[in-house]
């Protein structure tokens, strides 16, 4: 036993050394210094030689030999090629959404492929590294990517006396050849009508905060099933430091993934939007200086990756009109299979069922508790938060299948009649909502009955929600009546997911209506809910007379209620204070809203009439009463309990790449 031991244990050291040797053997030949040729310490086939420039990203250089190795002691081509470095080269111009593209391309290949002359390398001018630095460097910092390290200009740069070269002179003068020959024109938005990856979206919107950082702010509502970060580009608010009375919309789009034209025009608006501030265009800077915009691009990045993959596998070389979506399903819900129109909490059934009680009002109705035993998807319990957070006034939501507005209630009132007319309190409020919108669209209000929509013509392209496909557990119902929010649907279109060139008619189409929609949050009336010393009462009623709907006022007391033309009676009230009532008088041609403020003054405790034959309306504030669903908002955690950082949405172009993890790209690392 002991002999068959000790001859393993020799079999194992001998193949040991032949690793070894195999190691050595296998280990690239030291690099030849000056003098060792003739001292006999490395061959003259070692010697490194001008070769043509090969790596297919830089093949556009202003010269075509190199010489390896390179200034980052990669030894050959294939080596440079395998780099994090050249991926990184080969994905920066979608990285940065083209800005800057393709000069911090040829700049790195200055780097991996310098310039070779008789032999020996000629590195690049420090000068061009650090001006275009300090052009660049800002659109890294808005994908939060850090400077990469080999464009580090003081430790691979030269300066003009020791014999560089500018790597971007060749690109500067055919950039100045094509601007001579452009007449000027005004300047305006320019904005790509293409379909974007859920990481070039992101791209794009954090570029958008990069280049209006005074007035846009992107921020976290919580991820998708599968952990798509939406903390970073989804959500962008468009707007100045919160004031007192202006108001907060939102747009949200691609609730069903597969519905793709509203998630990109959302993606077109926040370009405008940004662009036309910085232009100087007085409308929307009129816009966005009194008023705060919360855009959701895409509220199912998972159901869309399904829905655009589906587009991308009928690609078809040989057939003349490209790519083509098939489906009317794929995509739709997300990757929990669940319809996110139909997974709210169903409060329209409880309006129905209280409606008889003399009292009862349609507002700030809470979730049951029923409600959490269910499946509830990540993404609606996100926006469930997120309205519950902000004061929004009206919102819209856009999907696609049909040209209309429709608007609550969405839910029948009738158990039998799936088609029933089902308006809500604020239904003349709702309607001129939606008439805001289909009126200013191209084609959904026309009378045309040869066009997508026609069933809707005479209807001026609006219909109450129920009347045309009833749904329980809609979002537009849940905003409605949980929150101070009015919401309409945009239908846009008959084809889900359109073709790529029919975008930018899609954008021609709807663009004014989105405009037109955001500024119609100015009518109505406003104002400021104070007690006697001047202090901001939080959660007062404002009732209407003839409508059984109240809003409450937000967290300083000030309150946005949308209204019609005409006379309206309003009553305020707090627990604690004294009704205060006031008729006001609404023109039909108002173009904003009126100011109409209310002072209460403190009273004695006593029950009043109001308390009494009520549905136990206590439990509003029970969101998610047993913490099944919290998990949905939590930080990651480490090992050791530590919440562990979070990595940027770009970094699974390199996680995924086989190369060793770039954290040399990570600002914070």
């Amino acid at each position: 036993m002991y002999t068959e031991y000790k001859r393993i244990k020799m079999n194992f050291v001998v193949f040991a050394l032949n690793v070894a040797a195999s190691v050595v053997w296998a280990a690239p030949p030291r690099r030849c210094e000056p003098g060792d040729e003739i001292l006999g310490r490395c061959k003259a086939e070692d010697k490194a030689r001008c070769t043509d420039v090969m790596l297919s990203y830089c093949e556009d250089m202003p010269y075509s030999h190199t010489i390896f190795p390179n200034i980052l002691d990669h030894r050959s081509r294939q080596e440079a090629e395998q780099g994090t470095e050249y991926l990184l080269l080969s994905v920066v111009h979608s990285l940065l959404n083209g800005e800057c593209s393709p000069d911090v391309r040829m700049l790195g290949c200055s780097v991996l492929t310098p310039r070779c002359e008789k032999d020996r390398a000629v590195k690049p001018c420090r000068s061009s590294c650090e001006a275009l630095r300090n052009s660049c460097e800002r659109a890294f910092e808005g994908i939060e990517m850090a400077w990469p390290y080999f464009l580090d200009c003081d430790r691979f740069f030269v300066s003009d006396e020791e014999g560089c070269y500018d790597p971007l002179e060749g690109l500067r003068e055919k950039q100045d050849a094509t601007l001579a020959s452009v007449a000027p024109e005004e300047p305006a938005t320019i904005i790509q009508f293409i379909y974007h990856t859920n990481a070039q979206m992101i791209n794009i919107l954090q570029k958008t905060t990069a280049m209006c950082p005074d007035i846009t702010s992107t921020y976290s509502i919580g991820r998708s099933v599968e952990g798509k970060d939406l903390l970073r580009g989804l959500y962008v608010s468009l707007s100045l430091p919160p004031s007192a009375v202006e108001p907060e919309v939102k747009l949200i789009g691609n609730m069903h993934g597969n519905e793709v034209l509203g998630r990109q025009l959302l993606i077109y608006l926040t370009q405008y939007l940004c662009s036309e501030y910085l232009l100087g265009n007085h409308r929307i800077q009129t816009l966005i200086n009194t008023t705060r915009i919360h855009i959701l691009t895409s509220m199912n990045p998972d159901g869309y990756q399904l829905a655009s993959s589906e587009v991308e596998g009928s690609n078809d070389p040989d057939s003349d009109e490209g790519p083509r979506y098939n489906g009317w399903i794929t995509g739709r819900a997300n990757a929990q299979n669940i319809d996110l129109n139909r997974n709210f909490p169903d409060l329209t059934s409880i309006v129905y069922t209280r409606r008889r009680s003399r009292r009862f009002r349609t507002n700030r109705i809470p979730i049951p508790d029923s409600y959490w035993s269910g499946k509830v998807a990540p993404e609606t319990y996100a926006v469930m938060k997120w309205i519950r957070s902000i004061p929004f006034v009206i919102s819209a939501s856009l999907h696609g299948g049909a040209l209309v507005v429709t608007y609550p209630f969405d839910f029948s009132r009738h158990p039998q009649e799936l088609k029933y007319l089902s308006p809500s309190p604020d239904d003349q409020v709702f309607k001129q909502l939606a008439r805001t919108y289909a009126d200013a669209h191209v084609s959904m209000a026309s009378n045309n009955t040869e066009r997508c929509g026609a069933s809707f013509a005479s209807r001026g392209g609006i219909i109450n929600g129920a009347e045309w496909y009833h749904i329980a557990g809609g979002m537009a119902d849940f905003n409605y009546l949980h929150t101070n929010c009015f919401e309409i649907t945009v239908e846009l279109g008959c084809d889900k997911f359109p073709m790529e060139e029919d975008l930018y008619a899609g954008w021609q189409d709807n663009k004014e209506a989105l405009l037109t929609f955001v500024e119609s949050v100015h009518r109505g009336i406003k104002g400021i809910v104070k007690d006697e010393q001047g202090n901001g009462i939080k959660g007062a009623s404002i009732s209407v007379r003839g409508i059984r709907h109240d809003i409450t006022t937000a967290e300083g007391g000030d309150y946005w209620r949308m209204l019609t033309s005409g006379v309206h009676v309003l009553t305020v009230s707090a627990p604690g204070y004294r009704r205060t009532m006031k008729k006001v008088y609404l023109p039909s041609r108002m173009q904003k809203a009126g100011r109409v403020d209310f002072v209460l003054k403190y009273a004695v405790m006593e029950p009043h009439l109001d308390y009494f034959d009520l549905p136990d309306m206590a439990n509003y504030d029970r969101f998610d009463p047993y913490n099944q669903f919290e998990r949905y908002s939590l930080s990651e955690l480490g090992t050791n309990g530590e919440e562990r950082q979070e990595k940027p949405w770009w970094w699974a172009y390199f996680a995924q790449s086989g190369s060793s993890a770039p954290t040399w790209l990570l600002r914070n690392y």
